[in-house]
């Protein structure tokens, strides 16, 4: 076995194989870039060493300097963890070259899954299941346009190199098949240095499922069953769970065996994943093989009791598997919920700076789980992916694990940046996502427009107002202990109140119990429990006896209180000040309609206009990198370019104007 291992990544997964590693009883050295400099990671391994600057390519992605780095430290094997160089073939070859051990599949594996038109002459050869399509490279665009009428309308366009996401466009007639196949290039060419692409068939209504497998050097490949990965947006995954609640026990085994045998086809050594695509018929085709750890492991590991971390490292070291297909157990239910530092209140964009407040939920054992690669008070880099942390929840059965997810998305306070979990939290308690009746399409035909939260129920509206009405009631019991009064003229708070909210405004009456607070509101009574300390982020307490977590932000007299993807802005006023408060003039937004503003923290890569210059509705106007996207501006309306605020290469913040545009509109 070896004694010191080097990860060549950073965040979670590089914490993730740390702590693999200390159990058993290996050495590890971080590496990190200067915007890491004091990330979890480096902090927590024995040894780390700086590798070069911020931007992935001076860093990360030079595999020169992570050999350098091993023979530095004396390491004898390197972890590409995912994302990065673990999918490089040359890598893992220069790995080798150098006397040192890639931990995971050898060069030619990678070299054979990594090109997505040769991997799939090679499923089809294994007699693995194919989606009907033309797998050639396509040179022009009027060839692809009659390929895709060939096929058959709706088809997917898709780069050879392509992953993640990333270079990859539906196209439901001629037209989106000329646009698909120009952006689809252009995108490939960009991120993966290789600009062709192909087109399958699109199957309709789709459902992604994957098959683990875990292959050793003693030629042994077995499967640990799937994970369903069907919950996306713009084809990342957000939510993963294990098993499917959608396949039979005869087509997970037939979809396992189709997995094992392409493993075998390439000698596989490591662990990998086989993706297909699912119809509704329960038809399966093969999509691609990820040669590499997946973000989402921990689902399959939660289900089977295998740390897969550990195989790998086992697998590298020479060691055949310890167990046969057999003995591969599948037990309970698990979910994973990818945090990502993105908002999806403003269209899912990226969130960069400061965790200001990082309080995930209490992990235990069996249930709930936490990987993460960051603490409060660090920092959310533009420079790399946008995940924050992974949520994992085990239980007996589907429900249980549901339930538990529910609890734990409400109990993570994330301050500073937005994440996903408002998102989240809607989904898991959507009642197709409940009953397992979802595709990949799920999201935008839940929130056609897009996510703006949930809008609460009278129920919800009358729990939210409870609770905020008796916090407020502690903070100014707690005002009238600590605030000096002229003597012998105590403040006296006689505990009636009026919350207002969007749907008008609720009058109510606290009281001080035993434990906690009693709420009057429309002649009902609530009980409100708990120990929560003014100022806290979160209450975790009881509502009329029944467990009730709830996040809070204040801000003087107004009380945000989110939970179960409901955001509820409360005031909570005295009546006499409430009637003041009904007279105040409201405060007009600026217009800013003359104004391209930034939407999210990033680099302005490309500005696609100049002064004095009319455009068109629905025109490129800039581009913004942030987080390993590009995020392009388009024009809302006819205009003219009046004047340019900032230039290509500057850093922005959110809202920062980049032009202003002419007050009266071209013709």
């Amino acid at each position: 076995m070896f004694k010191k291992i080097l990860i060549a990544n950073r965040g979670e997964i590089a914490c993730r194989v740390i702590k693999t590693a200390r159990r058993m009883g290996i050495a590890t050295v971080a590496v990190y870039s200067d915007a890491d400099r004091d990330a979890l990671h480096v902090e927590m391994a024995d040894e780390a060493v700086c590798i070069g600057a911020a931007p992935a390519r001076e860093s990360y992605l030079d595999g020169a300097k992570i050999i350098a780095a091993c023979r530095e430290t004396g390491a004898e094997a390197i972890h590409p963890g995912y994302g990065f160089l673990s999918e490089n073939e040359a890598f893992a070859a220069a790995v080798a070259a150098a006397g040192l051990v890639f931990i995971g599949p050898t060069p030619e594996a990678i070299a054979a899954m990594g090109d997505k038109i040769a991997s799939k002459r090679l499923a089809k050869a294994a007699g693995v299941s194919t989606i009907p399509g033309h797998n050639e490279p396509i040179e022009a665009v009027d060839e692809a346009v009659a390929i895709a009428r060939r096929i058959g309308y709706p088809v997917m366009i898709k780069a050879s190199a392509g992953g993640g996401g990333k270079g990859l466009r539906v196209a439901f007639d001629d037209a989106e098949a000329r646009d698909g196949f120009a952006s689809c290039r252009k995108e490939a060419k960009n991120a993966f240095g290789d600009d062709r692409v192909f087109i399958e068939k699109f199957v309709e209504q789709p459902r992604h499922i994957e098959i683990q497998v875990l292959g050793d050097a003693q030629g042994n490949v077995v499967h640990l069953w799937e994970r369903e990965c069907s919950i996306q947006r713009r084809h990342q995954k957000l939510i993963e769970e294990a098993p499917s609640p959608f396949l039979t026990q005869e087509v997970r085994e037939a979809m396992g065996a189709q997995a094992v045998a392409l493993a075998r086809a390439v000698d596989y050594r490591s662990a990998g994943t086989v993706e297909f695509v699912v119809g509704r018929d329960r038809s399966f085709y093969f999509l691609e093989m990820n040669t590499r750890l997946q973000v989402e492991h921990p689902v399959t590991e939660s289900i089977t009791g295998l740390d897969l971390v550990e195989q790998m490292i086992r697998v590298a070291a020479g060691e055949p598997l310890a167990f046969t297909q057999a003995e591969v157990k599948r037990e309970g239910w698990a979910m994973e919920c990818r945090i990502n530092a993105e908002d999806p209140y403003r269209g899912y964009l990226p969130s960069t700076g400061r965790l200001t407040t990082f309080r995930p939920p209490q992990e235990v054992r069996g249930a709930v789980r936490v990987d993460s690669g960051v603490y409060e008070g660090g920092e959310i880099p533009i420079h790399y992916d946008s995940m924050i942390a992974k949520l994992i929840t085990s239980g007996a059965d589907r429900d249980e694990a549901a339930r538990r997810m529910q609890s734990a998305l409400d109990a993570f306070v994330i301050r500073g940046v937005a994440s996903s979990t408002p998102l989240q939290a809607s989904i898991l308690r959507h009642p197709d996502f409940l009953a397992g009746d979802f595709d990949t399409g799920f999201l935008t035909r839940v929130f056609p427009e897009g996510f703006h939260g949930l809008a609460p129920d009278a129920d919800e509206r009358i729990a939210l107002a409870a609770v905020a009405a008796a916090l407020h009631h502690c903070c100014d019991r707690r005002e009238i202990r600590i605030s000096g009064q002229l003597p012998g003229h105590p403040r006296v708070i006689d505990g009636r109140y009026e919350v207002l909210c969007a749907e008008g405004r609720l009058a109510c009456e606290v009281s001080e119990i035993e434990g906690g607070e009693r709420v009057l509101i429309d002649g009902v009574r609530h009980t409100v429990a708990g120990d929560w300390q003014i100022g806290a982020p979160r209450f975790d307490g009881w509502l009329d006896g029944a467990p009730f977590v709830v996040q809070i932000e204040r801000r003087g007299l107004d009380w945000r209180l989110m939970r179960a993807g409901l955001r509820v802005d409360l005031k909570v006023l005295g009546p006499r000040a409430a009637a003041l408060f009904s007279l105040m003039p409201r405060k007009e937004a600026a217009d800013l309609s003359q104004y391209l503003l930034s939407p999210m923290p990033g680099l302005l890569s490309e500005l696609a206009v100049t002064v004095g210059q009319e455009i068109k509705a629905g025109e490129r106007l800039a581009t913004i990198e942030a987080m390993k996207m590009e995020n392009i501006l388009r024009a809302e309306r006819d205009t003219v370019v009046a004047e340019i605020l900032a230039r290509p290469g500057e850093s922005l913040a959110v809202d920062q104007p980049i032009l202003r545009f002419a007050q009266t509109p071209p013709g």
